[in-house]
């Protein structure tokens, strides 16, 4: 669903896929908080707990007939942490490691390795969310460009994407699909928003549970929204890998959700954040704004509690390379599944502490997960 200049709802063909199908996924319903757009999704997603462990059996005869759904088979008493393994000096990624170089630790207390592997091949779900702001717009073409040769070079037949953009207002592109040719059609609906930041004019009523921004908050780039909404509405259902890519300096304003709240849907979901700090520092100078673009604090405080990591595009790092190298850690990730010491589903956030044997490596890992109901999250 759409707006019209009106403020009506306007129906739209939601883009349905097999997964979308599967899962009964909708489009985005628009809602106009207090002379700003802010797009939230519908079609509730549920789907396990976090800390799950997700595997996928084919069911009998799938062998024969390719095109039948995987049965899925989910233990619920194993909690599965997906990560990477980086060099300390360099950040290298490192491969080929073995379950005896980990230990892992819940609350600080040892658990008990029960599975582990090498997560080469383990069907991805990912979300790409492009910011669209003023202080991003000049660089649209470049990031239409290396996305498209990214979902040419990731996206396999059992893999599947969603594409989002976000400024004033939050907006599913494309819904799941394997297809990267589809995937490239919806970069070009990327466009700027334009313009300064719209101030919000009135009380904004309360549409959801979450925080509630003031009366005069800009509304220029809804960030966290965009993540919260990827999050909690797109991947919570979904199983296997999970990975959310942003494009933005970083920079969020007016959105609903604050970042605590987003880290802890993208924790929920058991979803990886890969941040790509990107900045058009001639758009901040332009604008007499010369601090413009500081928000990579918060791009590496949320990449790093949910195991991913932040890029910083450059002269000497471009956009293409960064693409390549997200690639790379997606198709070199551990995993690891416990049968956590402490039983009890009781709500509360378990710490997570992966260590490698080697000093002079390090785990890139989410920090915890929230130890809720099997049936609920």
């Amino acid at each position: 669903m759409s707006l019209d200049d009106n403020h009506n709802e306007m129906n739209t063909s939601p883009v349905s896929s097999q997964r979308g199908r599967r899962n009964g996924l909708c489009g985005f319903r628009s809602f106009l908080l207090a002379g700003a757009g802010v797009a939230v999704l519908c079609g509730a997603l549920a789907w396990g707990a976090a800390g799950q462990s997700q595997g996928v059996e084919p069911a009998v005869g799938q062998e024969q007939a390719g095109s039948q759904e995987p049965t899925i088979r989910v233990n619920v008493d194993l909690v599965n942490i997906l990560f990477a393994v980086r060099a300390k000096k360099g950040g290298q990624l490192i491969p080929n490691l073995e379950k005896n170089n980990f230990t892992i630790y819940e609350d600080g207390k040892q658990q008990t390795i029960q599975r582990f592997s090498r997560e080469t091949d383990l069907p991805l779900t990912l979300g790409l969310l492009i910011d669209i702001s003023a202080s991003q717009e000049r660089l649209i073409d470049i990031e239409r460009q290396a996305a498209s040769a990214f979902f040419s070079s990731v996206i396999r037949k059992k893999d599947e994407a969603f594409l989002i953009s976000f400024g004033k207002d939050t907006d599913l592109l494309q819904d799941y699909t394997n297809s990267a040719r589809t995937l490239t059609a919806a970069l070009e609906d990327l466009h700027g928003d334009g313009g300064t930041p719209m101030i919000s004019r009135g009380p904004i009523p309360n549409v959801n549970t979450g925080p509630v921004p003031t009366s005069g908050t800009p509304k220029g780039t809804l960030l966290y929204d965009a993540v919260y909404l990827a999050s909690n509405e797109k991947l919570k259902g979904e199983v296997g890998r999970k990975a959310l890519v942003l494009i933005t300096d970083g920079d969020d304003q007016g959105s609903t959700y604050n970042i605590r709240t987003a880290i802890e849907a993208a924790q929920r979901a058991d979803a990886i954040i890969y941040s790509i700090y990107y900045v058009d520092k001639e758009f901040y100078m332009r604008a007499g704004m010369g601090w413009g673009g500081g928000g990579e604090g918060e791009l590496r405080k949320m990449s790093e509690e949910t195991g991913g990591h932040v890029f910083t595009v450059s002269n000497k790092h471009p956009l293409n390379e960064v693409f390549q190298e997200i690639q790379d850690e997606l198709r070199n990730q551990y995993s690891i599944g416990y049968s956590s010491t402490n039983p009890n589903r009781d709500g509360t956030f378990r710490h997570i502490a992966i260590k490698v044997d080697n000093p002079e490596y390090r785990a890139q890992a989410r920090s915890g997960y929230y130890a809720t109901p099997n049936d609920a999250q």
